[in-house]
């Protein structure tokens, strides 16, 4: 898949908080909902980059519906939006489709 589901969590008076259900451990946030999405496709290259230098698997990404079908999702789902976050072009040939 060339992107990955983040949940944009955006409440007022805090940062704007992003994590990826099938990439654990890669998250961010920006001080405004663009700036947390820029930061957000950096620290999806930067966790795979990581995962790749230390020999593990990048995990495929669901779709909207498997995430929906996802129990510990879907109330984060409910609350929050959602954002695509395109994987970089540079590392597709390490990601699991």
């Amino acid at each position: 898949m060339t992107h990955y589901i983040a949940i944009v969590e955006e409440e007022d008076g805090k940062a704007v908080g992003v994590w990826f259900p099938d990439l654990p451990g890669c998250v961010s946030a920006g001080d405004t909902l663009d700036e947390a999405v820029l930061n957000a496709a950096e620290a999806l290259e930067l966790w795979a980059e990581a995962m790749i230098e230390s020999g593990q698997k990048i995990p495929a990404a669901r779709s909207l519906t498997d995430l929906k079908a996802d129990s510990e999702i879907t109330q984060d789902l409910a609350r929050y939006m959602v954002a695509l976050i395109p994987f970089p072009q540079n590392l597709r040939q390490h990601a699991a489709e």
